[in-house]
């Protein structure tokens, strides 16, 4: 053994001692504090006796948390993750009591609720000291980075010559920052929250540029990033929608109906995905054909071996300091939650909604697991040398729609975000393969009081009053629908106060639908799309009903001649003559008028698609659902994300231009339009330097089939064409394994993100 593998051997060993040394005089400390934990016998014992034991207990449950508490993990694969998290403390406590019977003479003793606390705080003390020793021995640091990166090299992969050190073309990593809109990044920087983003990327030596992207109507994350990972969001015109022929809802946020939503966007598109060579999807709804998976909700509704989705986050929470730190954090931020919800009431903000019941779980969830999972799956994934990592990081989004996406929480939210940026910019300078960061986001938030705060009834309630059905009493005693019913009553001829039929049509009610401020309005005994005229004989008040009512932008509604888009005062447009900023669109975004013309061709746009009003001087709608900060139709900022890439990849504009030239229709209004273009832009970028990505063309093998198959794991969708320089990464890990999301990339112990 050489001289540096001595020094290498004894910094490690000294580093072990001092762990060993610090959690020795916490469990002394914790021992003459807690009334029900001892680590003497009830006699008595010596100053060195009780140091002896103390140390003895502090190894062993090291020893254990090393080699027990992964095996514990695995064992647990079932568990939902927040159950995961309240069980990391009771785990924890239970290793604790097992290495306190291992002390001789049985000295070590501790009340089952008293184990919890000490092992919570021994775990965190621990991994603090292994934390701070590691960011003061960078020398250390960087050495375990080289065998990181050695250990991929000794898998026979020949190092690029034109960058020593480093293997094969770069990798790319997406993450998503999900709801931050492009002012509001640009804002962030500017402001100082965000100092990675504004230094290291928005700079103007940075080498990377930043451009907004136009969303289609359905601004929201399950058409947009359904359309950046698998190329088509055709036929989802909201975040949820009613389809007749099954009598279903689908949501985006359902496993199931993710499932589904994948599958018809590779049944349109014949191909697997962006990430279906060698690929990891992280945190997102779509897994995008990756064979790596963590927290994929349309993987979720799997069964068997292709519900893979969990492995990140147990490869994460296998370490006990992880689990520990995340579950004290996640405590912390539930404890945040309540305190910023408090004085906002105290304080009487407005606008405001409702933030109690199981909300700040939610939000905890949101803002801490699922960002500090994602972030060690993509550090995973980095040190793997993976070809294409896509994350989603929600914890604005959740933020912004309870708080403001202009509140201070939400900056708050930012901040932490860019913690998480910077840690993942370092480790690229040490990765086995340089990587390129892309920054980019699914859509923004628009502000603004809920259509039920400020006009005191629903959406549905609405809907209900102009179709001359009951509606709550709270909702009975507003103008809105005191004047919806008198409008039914004028057009059905009866007097105000006249009684109703003696023997009425029995109808079945409407489905009505929130997504932000979109709302659908379908009926479901009237097979196909409802016309326009077909729903004037049956409910002759709604439509006027619902597109005079202040809230309300404009209402797409189909016809025996053509669909229509209805605004206030009688306004009434054919949807092909439809034009930005004009009638009924009136004060909207360029690209409104294209955006509906879309959506009316798909075939389960509702019957009535209602957008709110907008207001283009304070930039706010009026969201259907409770959410003050919201997105999901048009207005505003909701349909302005954004696109941050270095320099050295061509230009979305350019890629644009060239399809145009190609034969491909000009973008409305000019500039990037639509996610399925953002999604023809990153595959460009990835081919640029990892070859092309192609359909697989096999006998028999119809699109339909593939779309039908279960997926990604059991069909093989793409191939890749390269030259002998550009082999994927990871060939050793196919989209067919079963391997950890984090197989042989351990997180290092750097300064974490958490609260």
């Amino acid at each position: 053994m050489g001289d540096g593998k001595w020094r290498t051997a004894g910094r490690t060993l000294m580093r072990v001692i001092a762990v060993w040394a610090v959690s020795t005089v916490t469990l002394l400390v914790l021992a003459g504090a807690l009334p029900d934990f001892q680590l003497q016998s009830d006699d008595g014992d010596t100053i060195t006796r009780t140091a002896f034991t103390a140390a003895w207990g502090a190894g062993a449950f090291g020893l254990l948390s090393a080699l027990v508490w992964p095996v514990l993990v695995r064992a647990l694969l079932i568990v939902p993750a927040l159950v995961l998290g309240a069980l990391v403390f009771f785990l924890n406590g239970s290793l604790l009591l097992i290495a306190l019977r291992l002390i001789p003479d049985g000295r070590g003793d501790a009340a089952p609720e008293t184990a919890v606390v000490v092992a919570a705080v021994m775990s965190a003390v621990a991994s603090a000291t292994s934390t701070a020793l590691a960011v003061r021995d960078d020398e250390a640091y960087r050495r375990r980075l080289s065998r990181l990166a050695d250990r991929r090299r000794r898998r026979g992969r020949s190092p690029d010559p034109a960058e020593p050190g480093r293997e094969g073309p770069p990798g790319t990593v997406f993450l998503q920052l999900d709801g931050v809109g492009h002012d509001v990044l640009v804002k962030a920087a500017a402001a100082g929250l965000m100092p990675t983003v504004a230094a290291g990327w928005l700079a103007d030596s940075s080498g990377h540029r930043l451009t907004p992207w136009r969303t289609d109507w359905s601004s929201q994350t399950g058409a947009s990033q359904l359309a950046i990972l698998h190329g088509s969001n055709h036929d989802v015109p909201a975040f949820r929608w009613y389809e007749k022929e099954t009598r279903t809802v689908m949501v985006s946020s359902r496993p199931a109906s993710a499932l589904e939503m994948q599958r018809r966007a590779i049944r349109r598109t014949h191909d697997g995905g962006l990430l279906t060579v060698d690929g990891a999807s992280r945190g997102n709804l779509f897994s995008g054909g990756a064979g790596q998976l963590a927290l994929v909700l349309s993987m979720a509704a799997r069964r068997g071996k292709g519900r893979r989705s969990r492995a990140g986050y147990f490869a994460y929470f296998s370490d006990p300091a992880n689990a520990t730190r995340t579950a004290l954090s996640f405590v912390a931020e539930v404890l945040r939650e309540i305190g910023q919800s408090t004085r906002a009431r105290a304080r009487k903000v407005t606008p405001r909604i409702k933030r109690g019941g199981l909300y700040p779980f939610i939000r905890a969830f949101a803002t801490v697991v699922e960002r500090d999972v994602v972030v060690a799956a993509v550090l995973g994934d980095m040190f793997a040398g993976r070809t294409a990592v896509y994350a989603d990081l929600v914890a604005y989004d959740e933020v912004a729609h309870h708080s403001g996406p202009r509140s201070r929480d939400a900056e708050k939210v930012l901040v932490r975000l860019d913690r998480s940026l910077a840690l993942i910019a370092k480790i690229a300078d040490h990765t086995p393969r340089a990587y390129r960061v892309v920054l980019l986001s699914d859509h923004g938030q628009s502000p603004g009081e809920t259509f039920a705060g400020k006009y005191g009834l629903t959406l549905k309630d609405l809907v209900r009053a102009g179709c001359g059905l009951p509606v709550p009493r709270r909702a009975q005693r507003t103008r809105s629908a005191s004047e919806a019913r008198d409008a039914v009553r004028i057009a059905l001829h009866r007097p105000v106060e006249g009684q109703q039929d003696e023997h009425p049509v029995k109808l079945s009610d409407p489905v009505v639908l929130a997504s932000g401020n979109l709302g659908l309005i379908s009926f479901p005994d009237i097979e196909g799309r409802a016309s326009r005229e077909h729903i004037e004989r049956r409910h002759p008040a709604l439509l006027s009903t619902l597109a005079n009512h202040p809230g309300i932008g404009f209402l797409l509604v189909g016809g025996e001649d053509g669909s229509v888009v209805l605004g206030r005062g009688g306004a009434e447009v054919p949807v092909a003559e439809l034009t930005d900023g004009e009638g009924p669109l009136a004060g909207f975004d360029t690209g409104a008028a294209d955006a509906v013309r879309r959506t009316d061709t798909f075939p389960h746009v509702a019957d009535v698609m209602v957008n709110s009003m907008y207001d283009p001087g304070t930039g706010t709608v009026h969201a259907f659902e409770e959410q003050i900060g919201s997105h999901g139709g048009l207005g505003g900022e909701q349909s302005r994300p954004f696109l941050l890439w270095p320099r050295g990849l061509t230009d979305p504009l350019d890629i644009v231009a060239a399809e145009t030239a190609e034969g491909a229709a000009p973008p409305p209004g000019g500039g990037l339009v639509g996610a399925e273009t953002v999604h023809r832009v990153l595959t460009r970028w990835l081919q640029e330097s990892s070859g092309p990505q192609v359909p697989v063309r096999e006998e028999g093998f119809a699109g339909a089939d593939l779309a039908d198959e279960p997926f990604p794991a059991d069909t093989p969708v793409l191939e890749k064409t390269s030259t002998p320089t550009e082999t994927p990464a990871t060939t050793e890990t196919p989209a067919t394994t079963e391997a950890p999301a984090t197989t042989e990339a351990p997180v290092p112990d750097r300064p974490d993100t958490t609260a």
